[in-house]
């Protein structure tokens, strides 16, 4: 499968910009609508890691998570390089897994480095699973169960304490001899512009300590010889285009710093979470990884000369970011509808089951026929997913070729919160995943059957028939 021009896709009257990394060395795969790799081949047809989109369902079905492996190792070494460039004291850069867990993509991040952000037991056996290294892996979470905290302290990862019922229960835990190792999660009260679900750093949130309580807090700690804690971490939500709010933000975390001082702690890393938008539609207008990562080191170094404290480990946890834009979700067309005046609607082979994004946040997506990569967008349509649900609406006003039954649409940016939102609504089965590279296509997540539909089903024996 030979590529001979880059993408260059109508949607909404305008063309997507060419997406080759190599035409483009410096782009940030953030700030890209396509994966870096998408092509247009000779048959016209995308392509994605060298692989066509349309031979990729014919051979693994639809709908069809397909990942494009340049794009997210391109991500994390752009974050991992640009901390390296910006910051003179020690980085890591964590991957906020519940973007989207699963073995390869833990893996794939391992290998460039960089650790692994868990909310769960389930996503921390995935991480312990694919490799990665302990002393890299977080735990976070509102409500970690006991099960959940022994498993992370059995495990040797370092735990992000989230309130006082957590934290009492941790020192009990704990133990002189080996104490447990732990980041204090703050409620920083920065707001910024996003979706009120996932704003997570004013003071209304479930998440975090109250800033009022932030001695109280330190004082409680430093006396506990059963807890060691090495870091503070506050995170302000996700999607975020503004760089103002993560400035403040880290302006506020080295105060936090000098407090843990005066109170014993010897707190030696900072944790600024993530939360840096992707370009959803040609309207989106992100800043790039770099230009989000050195701003937040210059003023980490601004503040810590000024308190004269020594340059702490900073950390981050990109999730969306890192992983959305490195994968398309591939379905294919069946019935369509026309109501005169109103609306034409197209009916797709998967949607809120697979992706729940847009019932869930309003979210917006823009949609590229793999197979008619060239054909003129003629048409307005509203995409509708096949669950019996009214809002089951993928894409509202979509402007597309002519299409017909069979024909892929291949909706972008579907890496985030897409498969690890998923679920089985209709008993609809989950989709199948493939990582493209170099022209090679590998399964790593089956598509379920509909033996896996039922495999936790118990039925009694006095209804059996």
């Amino acid at each position: 499968m030979v590529s001979t021009h880059p993408v260059g896709v109508q949607n909404s009257g305008k063309k997507y910009l060419p997406q080759s990394p190599i035409d483009h060395p410096g782009i940030s795969p953030n700030q890209s609508l396509l994966p870096l790799t998408a092509q247009v081949n000779s048959s016209d047809h995308l392509e994605i890691g060298g692989c066509d989109v349309k031979q990729l369902v014919e051979q693994f079905g639809s709908p069809l998570y397909i990942l494009d492996e340049e794009t997210l190792r391109t991500a994390c070494r752009q974050y991992r390089d640009s901390l390296k460039l910006y910051y003179p004291g020690e980085s890591q850069v964590l991957y906020a897994s519940k973007a989207w867990s699963c073995l390869a993509v833990c893996a794939i991040a391992s290998s460039e480095g960089l650790g692994i952000d868990v909310v769960s037991g389930g996503e921390l056996h995935t991480a312990l699973t694919a490799g990665v290294d302990p002393d890299k892996i977080y735990l976070h979470g509102n409500n970690k169960s006991t099960e959940e905290l022994t498993f992370a302290i059995d495990s040797n990862c370092t735990i992000v304490v989230d309130n006082w019922y957590e934290l009492e229960t941790l020192v009990k835990l704990g133990s002189a001899a080996k104490p447990v190792r732990i980041m204090l999660r703050l409620t920083p009260g920065i707001e910024c512009h996003t979706h009120e679900y996932i704003r997570t750093g004013h003071l209304d949130s479930k998440f975090g300590f109250h800033p009022e309580q932030l001695a109280e807090v330190f004082a409680f700690v430093s006396q506990q010889d059963t807890l060691n804690c090495i870091g503070v971490h506050a995170h302000i939500g996700s999607q975020i285009f503004e760089r103002q709010p993560h400035r403040d933000l880290a302006a506020v975390m080295v105060q936090w710093l000098s407090l843990a001082k005066n109170h014993g702690l010897d707190i030696s890393e900072l944790n600024v979470g993530g939360g840096l938008g992707i370009r959803y539609t040609e309207s989106d207008d992100p800043p790039s990884i770099e230009e989000w990562v050195k701003p937040i080191c210059e003023v980490i170094k601004t503040a810590c000369e000024q308190e004269n404290i020594p340059l702490p480990k900073l950390l981050c946890e990109p999730g969306r970011s890192l992983i959305a834009t490195s994968c398309v979700t591939a379905y294919t067309i069946g019935s369509s509808k026309e109501i005169p005046g109103i609306r034409t609607y197209i009916t797709i082979d998967g949607g809120m089951s697979d992706n729940p994004r847009p019932i869930t946040y309003q979210s917006v997506y823009r949609a590229v026929l793999a197979n008619k990569m060239s054909a003129s967008a003629t048409e307005t349509v509203t995409v509708a997913g096949k669950h019996c649900e009214s809002g089951d609406i993928l894409i509202k006003n979509a402007q597309l070729p002519k299409t017909q039954p069979g024909d892929i649409l291949v909706v972008n940016a579907t890496g985030a919160y897409n498969y690890s939102m998923s679920s089985n609504y209709n008993r609809l089965a989950r989709p199948a995943a493939v990582l493209v590279r170099n022209g090679e296509a590998n399964l790593i997540l089956r598509r379920e059957n509909y033996q896996d539909l039922i495999r936790q089903d118990c039925i009694p024996e006095r209804l059996k028939k």
